[in-house]
């Protein structure tokens, strides 16, 4: 078996933790339309930071300072540290002890994503890790899910994509593999439900619904 995952609201509960940031600094950076701009930017869950920053000038303008606000929300994020999602460490020793290989898909660059792991000590269950910043294009496109099909040696035909977001199950799609939808912020819409292999409440009936499958 075959699993890849993305990182942020499947493995950890990092998105709520972006929204107290970006609702904290609100004020300092004169944001008056939050709801509007943080709601772009959860939509923008999978995407590459090129990207968000693209989608956030679209609502706020290009004259905003978004390199000293990106800043400020990674401090506020260091503060505390991310909690894990239930049932990670349940999944994983259950795919090790089955023999699974796993991958990591995440749009989160590298610099982020391995001290994040390794603070879970969470590094060593992956065959693979590959983030944002090692890829040309953001999910939507499959390339991520694509890339990381090939280090572990499958076809993406044969992998299962574990993913929170729409951006992520549309890339798991095109990249013709089994979508699996663990929604976190966002429910998933009439698209989304189409598109997904199936969606579950969370990992622990990710776990059952791969067992089922083995």
């Amino acid at each position: 078996m075959n699993v890849i995952f993305d990182m942020d609201g499947v493995i950890f509960d990092s998105e709520r933790a972006y929204i107290g940031a970006y609702q904290k600094l609100a004020a300092k950076y004169g944001l008056t339309d939050t709801e509007a701009v943080h709601r772009a930017c959860i939509d923008s869950i999978g995407v590459t930071r090129d990207l968000t920053k693209k989608i956030f000038f679209s609502y706020v303008g290009h004259e905003f300072d978004y390199e000293s606000y990106r800043a400020d929300v990674q401090v506020e994020l260091n503060k505390t540290p991310f909690e894990l999602k239930p049932g990670v460490y349940e999944l994983f020793d259950w795919l090790t002890e089955s023999s699974a290989k796993i991958a990591l898909a995440s749009s989160t660059r590298r610099e982020h994503v391995f001290p994040m792991l390794d603070g879970a000590d969470l590094t060593k269950y992956f065959n693979a890790i590959i983030c944002g910043d090692m890829v040309g294009h953001s999910k939507p496109n499959p390339e991520i899910f694509l890339t990381a099909a090939e280090r572990l040696g499958a076809d993406p035909e044969e992998c299962y994509i574990i993913e929170d977001s729409y951006n992520g199950i549309r890339a798991a799609h095109a990249a013709g593999a089994h979508a699996i939808m663990v929604p976190d912020i966002v429910q998933p819409d009439e698209e989304i439900k189409g598109l997904a292999e199936a969606i579950l409440p969370s990992l622990f009936e990710v776990k059952d619904y791969l067992n089922d499958r083995t």
